[in-house]
């Protein structure tokens, strides 16, 4: 099954280069596959300059921001193309094993070709994995209808469709606003609930800075736009956060992976 790999970065090669290119190069996923997006010529020459060039397909300037970048992606690539949407600093996949135990996924491209196909089964158009590497709370099941697919990965068939892109007033909550859309378009997103991966969340670069307005105002755009989809919620440390509504059609418990 064809598909392609977009990573959009900033600031950080070297983590890219360590961390999410050597995930996906020791999980056979051939570097034909993958795309790098970052935001400006200056950026474009750092990381041609430091990443191997046998870890990646091409470099493209896109656009500064993530949700900028996010809809640059998908209209840089052709229409009904399967594309993965992978963070710079995911170190490993993980899949569930049972309430104490996860274990590393070594085949990553059969995990993107299966989720894929399950996508297909399915009639839906967005997948994502469960937010946290916690075997506590992960489960067997794939859940279907609005649930919440993080940005750090999630997978997707790429549509040209204006409806489907989140507003710039999102930036930072785009992942939620960019699920509220496919599911209203669609009726329903897939969400792996035995798959996840390990990374390091607000880290230098990146988006790890300056959250606490972009949330903030992410947070009153989605709560007006979709007041009966998501709902407002607060982190200890007073950083706003979204939470959605969660609405299911069907839980599919699904067979332990065996690679």
């Amino acid at each position: 099954m064809e598909y392609c790999v977009a990573i959009p970065s900033y600031q950080r090669p070297i983590s890219l280069e360590t961390k999410t290119l050597k995930t996906l190069k020791e999980g056979g996923v051939s570097s034909d596959k993958i795309y790098i997006f970052v935001a400006n010529n200056q950026e474009y020459d750092v990381y041609f300059n430091k990443i191997p060039k046998n870890l990646y397909h091409q470099i493209i300037v896109g656009e500064l921001g993530i949700r900028n970048q996010r809809v640059f992606i998908s209209k840089f690539f052709k229409d009904q193309l399967n594309i993965v949407s992978c963070d710079d600093d995911i170190e490993e996949f993980n899949k569930f094993i049972d309430k104490k135990r996860k274990e590393k996924v070594n085949d990553v491209d059969g995990m993107f070709i299966n989720n894929f196909i399950e996508l297909k089964k399915h009639n839906a158009y967005l997948w994502g994995m469960y937010p946290k590497s916690n075997p506590y709370f992960m489960n067997n099941i794939t859940r279907t209808g609005l649930y919440f697919c993080i940005g750090v990965c999630h997978g997707y068939i790429n549509r040209h469709d204006p409806d489907l892109y989140p507003c710039v007033k999102s930036e930072g909550k785009e992942d939620y606003e960019q699920c509220i859309k496919f599911y209203l378009k669609d009726k329903k997103i897939l969400r792996f609930d035995y798959l996840s991966f390990k990374t390091k969340f607000n880290a230098v670069g990146g988006l790890g800075k300056h959250r606490f307005d972009m949330n903030k105002k992410a947070q009153e755009y989605l709560c007006t736009t979709y007041p009966k989809l998501c709902k407002a919620r607060f982190r200890k440390n007073g950083m706003a956060e979204i939470g959605l509504n969660y609405n299911h059609t069907f839980d599919i418990i699904e067979p332990i992976l065996n690679k």
